[in-house]
């Protein structure tokens, strides 16, 4: 079986998605239209911006969703996905391929998604750090031990990766205790916010009202969300866990460990960057791994 997955914020460079606008006609129209929503030529700054450009959240996850997107939609008949999952904002990515959601619907709840959240990030000095070779528990067990700020495990990436969350103060004094405790690192990233943790509830409610407005399909596979790490098909339960998600640690290790239980053997990564394939490669050794840009 084979399982298509989609990247999230991160997987960004200058350039992408150039060839396909280039190459195929379908492609050529659609980045047009994702003009035309935005209202400004995102294209532009995909194919020829600066590193900064593209670092900004409103420019990084719309340009993402459409690599993607654009991808699965103009391979054809390669496009034969037995399930689908997506890392954070690549989880519209999956759904927009699965036929969940329309093109339009789902560069409108990105672009919408990523605004909320980097006015969340403006209200809230906060940050991530990466968490290097420590057992899951330990990392959960020092975050909870933080009280007097807010810090949570946010994205388990792969077996002894975990992304932690927070408020400045809580991540620089998790990063002290999970040095202490043995991680090899502890290393603050360079992003905008502390994405997937309490401090985006402002972002998830004006984004749940957005999601609530919107129409989802049923899709035309199992869709592994972020969330429950299971094949969901029910547009109501794709529409909570979506909602959930902004708050919610994005659990991919789970979420492929079940993709494998239930038969995938092949994984393709749809989009910029290869950094999926890496942690599949991590989390299940067996599986092939390739991908396309």
């Amino acid at each position: 079986m084979k399982a298509f997955v989609f990247p999230g914020q991160g997987a960004q460079f200058v350039g992408m998605g150039k060839d396909l606008y280039d190459n195929s006609a379908v492609a050529k129209e659609m980045f047009e239209k994702a003009n035309e929503i935005l209202g400004f030529r995102i294209t532009d700054l995909m194919f020829a911006g600066t590193d900064e450009d593209l670092r900004q959240t409103k420019v990084t996850q719309p340009a993402i969703f459409l690599h993607s997107v654009i991808l699965a939609k103009t391979i054809g008949d390669e496009f034969k996905p037995d399930m689908v999952a997506g890392h954070s904002l690549g989880e519209f990515s999956a759904l927009v391929a699965a036929n969940a959601l329309s093109f339009e619907d789902g560069l409108k709840l990105v672009y919408k998604r990523a605004l909320a959240m980097q006015k969340a990030c403006e209200m809230n000095p906060s940050t991530m750090a990466a968490v290097l070779a420590l057992p899951d528990e330990k990392v959960e067990e020092i975050c909870a031990s933080i009280t007097d700020e807010v810090v949570v495990p946010a994205n388990y990436n792969c077996p002894g990766q975990i992304v932690i969350s927070g408020s400045e103060k809580g991540i620089e004094k998790a990063c002290e205790l999970l040095l202490a405790a043995g991680a090899k690192r502890a290393l603050k990233l360079k992003v905008g916010g502390a994405f997937h943790s309490p401090l985006m509830e402002p972002a998830k409610v004006e984004l749940s009202e957005a999601i609530n407005s919107t129409t989802f399909s049923k899709p035309i596979c199992p869709v592994y969300q972020n969330v429950s790490t299971v094949g969901e098909t029910d547009p109501e339960v794709i529409k909570a866990n979506l909602i959930a998600q902004l708050t919610a640690p994005v659990k991919w290790t789970q979420s492929v460990q079940h993709m494998v239980a239930d038969g995938a053997k092949e994984f393709v990564e749809l989009g910029p960057g290869n950094v999926l394939q890496g942690l599949v490669k991590k989390i299940a050794s067996d599986v092939t791994v390739c991908g396309r840009q």
